[in-house]
């Protein structure tokens, strides 16, 4: 017999840590390989984790309701065969490395000065960059601004990782020591945090906890505010003959398919050649860097059941025709709707698409999905009557028109971008070829 250490797997390319949701199993029961143990949840996804080995379950080392990083032990299984796990390095060994760090730390500016030996910096970096995430990590843990400028940083540029605010918040000091004093400087009024408004609350009121998912939404909509400057230009297309042609293949495309064919894979395609054109709305932002991406991968915004929202992501949008696109597009929604999606289902965008039309609205001001630098918002297509070009004069005609919202994101997409590509969208929906066959 021997023991196996089981971990939290990997389940996405930016996923670094998961909850512990519930234990499919419990210790002492008899688990195949390959066969669910517990269910986790990422910001993601929530998915079932099968077990690395087949025997008995021995150990659980995680509760339901821990948040484990990828990679650390969450439990130990009995196999029949040998122990394939190294035993961790005995704590004597690692002792002379943390001294080492400290001591090379202290030759940066940086100094032991908590009551655990935890190193913190002499002087503030009141100039580096904090991640959405650090950002998170420290309001979770009350650590504010005075505090985490003095937390060491081994990113690039001295940044703070996650790694490095963890470490700190595992030995953070009892006193963190304060800044020094200048002479020349007045004394400034201490700075409070911002507080919430006190809200009424009555017997005629109703108060409703929010589930892990709305959370997680007004986090990353709060956060993306905060991060990115939001502007939103507003183009009207006319999109009679794409109206004219779904109607006129609809019903053989579903017969043929098995499945319908919607306004989204159309929209979606015309947003894959208008990237094309400006492959600088395909970016995204690190730091003082942009970095452009070479795959065109296409989120698209789902309503669930609940009521809350997800972001499936079509890869490599720009490889499908039509017929690819309408098939991807109902298979991943249907599958949102279902709770059946896996986190690779939910990596990578570059770019978003949502539909607020199916709701009835003419348009609307999306928020930017972080690190992405644009979204947009697909209006209701509605019947209006409008001045036409015919052989003879101008007329007025009954046309199928639909508004396209654009938000990006004003630190790096300036105006002239940002309206030319929404509208260039919009030429490529009034130009669709309505006699092609599919």
């Amino acid at each position: 017999m021997a023991l196996v250490e089981m971990v939290m797997p990997k389940m996405g390319e930016s996923i670094m840590e998961g909850t512990i949701l519930s234990w499919l199993k419990q210790e002492g029961d008899e688990i195949e390989a390959d066969e669910s143990v517990l269910e986790v949840a990422t910001d993601k996804v929530d998915t079932e984790v099968p077990a690395t080995h087949g025997g008995v379950l021995k150990e659980i080392l995680v509760q339901e309701g821990d948040v484990v990083p990828v990679g650390a032990p969450i439990a130990k299984i009995e196999t029949e065969g040998e122990a394939t796990t190294d035993a961790p390095a005995p704590a004597t060994e690692a002792a002379p490395a943390v001294a080492a760090e400290v001591k090379e730390a202290a030759s940066n500016g940086v100094s032991a000065n908590g009551s655990n030996g935890v190193a913190v910096l002499e002087k503030p970096a009141t100039d580096c960059f904090y991640s959405p995430l650090v950002m998170n990590i420290a309001r979770q843990e009350s650590i504010g601004m005075v505090e985490l400028e003095r937390v060491p940083g081994t990113g690039r540029d001295g940044r703070v990782t996650k790694k490095d605010i963890l470490g700190y918040v595992k030995n953070r000091p009892a006193e963190v020591p304060a800044a020094p004093a200048t002479v020349s400087a007045p004394a400034a009024a201490p700075q409070r945090a911002p507080q919430p408004m006190p809200v009424s609350i009555s017997g005629d009121d109703e108060i409703i906890a929010m589930d892990r998912m709305r959370k997680m939404i007004a986090e990353r909509m709060v956060d993306s505010k905060r991060i990115s400057p939001h502007v939103t230009s507003f183009v009207e297309a006319d999109v009679t003959s794409i109206v004219s042609w779904r109607n006129r293949v609809k019903q053989g495309f579903k017969e043929r398919e098995g499945e319908p064919i919607t306004f989204t894979p159309i929209f979606m395609e015309a947003v894959v050649k208008a990237i094309k054109d400006y492959p600088m709305m395909n970016i995204q932002v690190d730091g003082n860097n942009i970095i452009k991406k070479r795959n065109i991968n296409v989120g698209m915004a789902v309503a669930l059941p609940s009521g809350n929202l997800i972001v499936p992501v079509i890869h490599n949008t720009d490889q499908y025709n039509l017929v690819g696109l309408t098939k991807k597009v109902n298979d991943l929604a249907r599958r949102a709707r279902e709770n059946k999606l896996t986190p690779d289902d939910l990596q990578g965008g570059t770019y978003t698409i949502s539909n607020v039309g199916s709701f009835g609205n003419v348009m609307g001001t999306p928020i930017i999905m972080q690190p992405q630098v644009g979204i947009l918002a697909l209006g209701a297509v509605v019947k209006k009557p409008a001045v036409v070009e015919t052989p003879t004069g101008d007329a007025i005609a009954i046309r199928h028109k639909m508004f396209l919202s654009h938000s990006y994101d004003h630190r790096v997409v300036d105006g002239s971008l940002g309206g030319m590509f929404v509208r260039r969208v919009a030429d490529y929906l009034e130009r669709f070829d309505a006699t092609q066959v599919i």
